[in-house]
C-alpha cells in the first residue's frame, strides 16, 4: 500500500518500551505507520494538532493530563477524530468514562497484537470496537451509578484515610453535611461502610491509588481507612 494511503497511527503511551513494542506492531503491518509518540497528555496534544492522525492508541493513566481529559479536549477540537484507548486497567468506571470521552474502543494491553490491529482497523472505519471481555465489564456496571464530582471528591478522601471531621474541613462544609453526603454515597455504590465504599471505588476504577496519594498530600499524612 502507498504510505499516503496507510492508517497514520499517534502512540500515546508514558512507557517507552510499550510504546517500542506497540510502533513494531503497527509498522509491521502493511496499511499502517506510526506517524509521532507521546508520552504525556499534554503532549498526545500537541502532536495530534500537527500531524492529525487517523487513530490515537491512547493510554489513560498520563502523567498530568489524564488520556481521558485529551481525549475530550482532542474531540472538541477535532470532531470524528478516533481513539483506541489501550491500558492495563478493566474498572466498569474507567470503561465508562473512556467510552464518555468519545473513544471507540477499549483494549487491555494483554490482549493479543491481532486483536489490536483488528481493532484500529475497525474504529479507523468509523467503527466502535469493544472485545468480550470489556463488554462483560461494562454489563456488570451497576444501573445509576454515575457519580457526583463531589462523590467522586468524598470517595477520593476517604480512599486516602480522612476521618469525617478531616473532609469537612478539606471540603470546607460540616461534619454533619460530610455524613448525608455518605450515606447516600454507600447507597448508590451498595455498600455498607467507608472500607467497603474505598474497596468499591477502587476496584471500579472511580479513584485511583495515584490520584488518592496526591489529594492534599502536603496537608495530611498517608492513613489506614477508618470503619464508621
Amino acid at each position: 500500500m502507498s504510505p499516503s494511503k496507510a492508517i497514520r497511527v499517534l502512540l500515546v503511551d508514558d512507557h517507552p518500551v510499550v510504546r517500542f513494542g506497540l510502533a513494531a506492531i503497527v509498522n509491521g503491518q502493511p496499511d499502517m505507520r506510526v506517524i509521532a509518540e507521546a508520552g504525556s497528555g499534554r503532549e498526545a496534544i500537541q502532536l495530534f494538532r500537527q500531524h492529525k492522525p487517523d487513530v490515537t492508541l491512547m493510554d489513560l493513566r498520563l502523567p498530568g493530563l489524564s488520556g481521558v481529559e485529551a481525549i475530550r479536549i482532542l474531540l472538541r477540537e477535532h470532531p470524528g477524530s478516533r481513539f483506541v484507548v489501550l491500558t492495563t486497567y478493566q474498572g466498569d468506571e474507567e470503561i465508562h468514562r473512556a467510552l464518555e470521552s468519545g473513544a471507540q474502543a477499549y483494549l487491555l494491553k494483554g490482549m493479543s497484537h491481532q486483536e489490536l490491529i483488528r481493532a484500529i482497523r475497525r474504529v479507523h472505519e468509523g467503527m466502535r470496537y469493544l472485545p468480550p471481555r470489556v463488554l462483560e465489564t461494562l454489563a456488570e456496571r451497576p444501573p445509576h451509578s454515575d457519580l457526583s464530582e463531589r462523590e467522586i471528591e468524598l470517595l477520593d478522601l476517604i480512599v486516602k484515610g480522612l476521618s469525617n471531621h478531616e473532609i469537612a474541613e478539606a471540603l470546607r462544609i460540616t461534619e454533619g453535611t460530610v455524613k448525608w453526603h455518605l450515606n447516600i454515597l454507600f447507597s448508590r455504590l451498595n455498600v455498607r461502610d467507608r472500607t467497603q465504599a474505598a474497596v468499591a471505588a477502587l476496584r471500579r476504577g472511580i479513584v485511583t491509588m495515584e490520584n488518592a496519594s496526591n489529594t492534599r498530600e502536603k496537608q495530611s499524612p498517608p492513613r489506614s481507612v477508618k470503619v464508621r
